[in-house]
């Protein structure tokens, strides 16, 4: 999920937006038929890429899951019926459960290669498998009447998931691990104009994680930045028209067609057609491109493929199972952390005399403001002594934040480093004003200074932990929070928060980007 997690929304960036405009320019005119372009040289196509580690990642993955499955099942028999005289009914219930995650798997595309090893829909389909095979134990208990089904649907099953998920966040981690030493990669070329190409280039780099790497270019003109036939350090091979020529020579795995006033629906047909029978997949860059998950739709009307954006999701049965987990999961955590607390506010309190809890005025879901409670991390006049230190302020944006800043005590250092000053927010969360997972919770003179866009971060309630969090913390720059914030309120879901909960145990104990 790594992550995977990182899709962003362009928020006061720069960037270009990807997109296919419906003006065109004329193609630039043939070469001589006489004019040799040593680009177009080879004269058979290049058999695909090798691709044995996707099909060996893949076998991974699902040879993971029947182990998982089936030593899960095995435990459970055991413990539930041991060797008595239900033995062969057990047996039987152990043989329908392992045949009903088997199928119920596949049938939820939870092995699928696309999603495997990227972004949050593989948790949520492996998370629709298990619902799918539990519910196929259960109808397959009453149908043959065998009434000791309970356990099996709501102790084994679940033991699965608990198994099944991190083995799968295990390769995840290994996978991304080897894609940034620059191993299992999908050679990609990327057509379109310059300024889009460079942006999908600097961001394949920047996230190796999903699995893309540009090594070639097609552009209007056929020409890279002036004098050197590379954009970016990637060569460009040809033209928008040669498209296809290109790809068959080099045996690209995707084609990744992003912005420019040359394409037309007509040619990205004809583009697609011509690609038929390689290996290669064709991807098409939308106007939308930062909205992603669930939210995006294809469907056909009226003999056309439209891309339906659905609204953002803020009330209904899902946030509802949202709020219930806030409350009940932010309790369980204050009971378990009880002794904790206890002695870091005796730590805290035998530092300096001063109070133990920091109440600080935050802006909280449709601009209303509340409490929020922290450790307190600084010296008792922290507040009077930053007005001192403003121009040494090195956060982004309107945020004030220093790598060593003089005002933190040395017990606060040991808290900021790993999180643990956040706890108390628990109690914002139990009371409803906060929630586990949402956007970083603003100042009020942080939102006096959003734009429009920017101040959609405060349709939902914000988070003790988020994108933010798991993504660099206080190394990001103000426009990257806001991104990574905007991006979490557009695409939400239920395994989202759970990915992101998942990957905030990793951040806070590597203590990376808190200061």
């Amino acid at each position: 999920m790594e992550e995977s997690v990182r899709r962003s929304l362009p928020v006061n960036d720069a960037r270009p937006h990807i997109g296919l405009p419906a003006i065109h320019r004329q193609p630039p005119p043939p070469r001589p038929a006489n004019t040799a372009d040593p680009r177009l040289s080879v004269a058979s196509p290049r058999p695909p890429r090798s691709s044995d580690w996707e099909s060996g990642y893949r076998g991974l993955v699902v040879l993971g899951d029947l182990l998982a499955t089936t030593a899960v099942v095995t435990a459970g028999a055991f413990v539930l019926h041991g060797f008595g005289a239900a033995w062969p009914m057990t047996q039987w219930l152990a043989l329908g459960t392992v045949i009903a995650v088997v199928c119920a798997l596949p049938a939820s595309r939870a092995w699928n290669p696309r999603v495997l090893g990227e972004g949050a829909e593989e948790f949520r389909r492996l998370g629709r498998g298990l619902f799918a095979a539990a519910v196929m134990v259960a109808l397959g208990g009453l149908l043959f009447g065998a009434l000791a089904v309970q356990p099996w649907v709501f102790a084994v099953l679940p033991a699965v998931a608990l198994v099944s998920f991190p083995q799968r966040y295990v390769l995840r981690r290994w996978l991304h691990r080897t894609r940034r030493r620059g191993g299992c990669l999908l050679p990609v070329l990327a057509a379109g104009s310059p300024e889009t190409v460079r942006d999908l280039i600097a961001r394949t780099r920047a996230e190796s994680h999903v699995g893309w790497r540009v090594e070639a270019v097609c552009t209007f003109t056929g020409e890279g930045d002036p004098g050197s036939g590379e954009l970016d350090g990637v060569p460009v091979v040809g033209r928008l028209d040669e498209l296809a020529d290109h790809v068959r020579r080099g045996g690209y795995r995707v084609v990744a067609v992003t912005a420019d006033q040359y394409w037309s629906p007509r040619k990205l047909q004809q583009v697609a057609w011509d690609l038929e029978g390689t290996a290669a997949e064709m991807v098409v860059a939308p106007v939308l491109m930062e909205v992603a998950g669930p939210r995006l739709n294809v469907s056909g009307v009226l003999g056309m493929p439209l891309l339906r954006v659905t609204a953002p999701t803020f009330t209904g049965g899902r946030r509802l199972v949202k709020e219930v987990v806030d409350r009940v999961g932010s309790g369980l955590l204050l009971a378990l952390f009880s002794p904790l607390l206890l002695a870091i506010a005796v730590a805290i309190k035998a530092g300096d005399r001063g109070p133990v809890i920091y109440r600080q005025r935050r802006v909280g879901r449709n601009g209303q403001p509340f409490t929020m409670l922290k450790f307190r991390t600084m010296v008792v006049d922290a507040d009077a002594v930053r007005r001192q230190l403003l121009d040494a302020n090195e956060g982004a944006g309107p945020l004030f934040k220093m790598r060593r800043d003089p005002r933190v005590t040395r017990v606060g250092g040991l808290l900021r480093r790993y999180s643990l000053d956040e706890l108390p927010q628990l109690f914002n969360v139990l009371t409803g004003r906060m929630s586990l997972v949402g956007p970083r919770p603003p100042l009020p003179e942080e939102t006096k200074a959003y734009a429009a866009d920017a101040r959609r971060r405060l349709l939902v309630k914000p988070g003790l932990t988020g994108l933010w969090q798991v993504s660099g913390r206080s190394d990001l720059t103000w426009a990257e929070s806001i991104r990574l914030d905007l991006r979490y309120v557009e695409d939400w879901s239920l395994a989202l928060d759970l990915v992101i909960l998942w990957k905030t145990v990793r951040a806070v104990l590597g203590g990376d980007g808190a200061y």
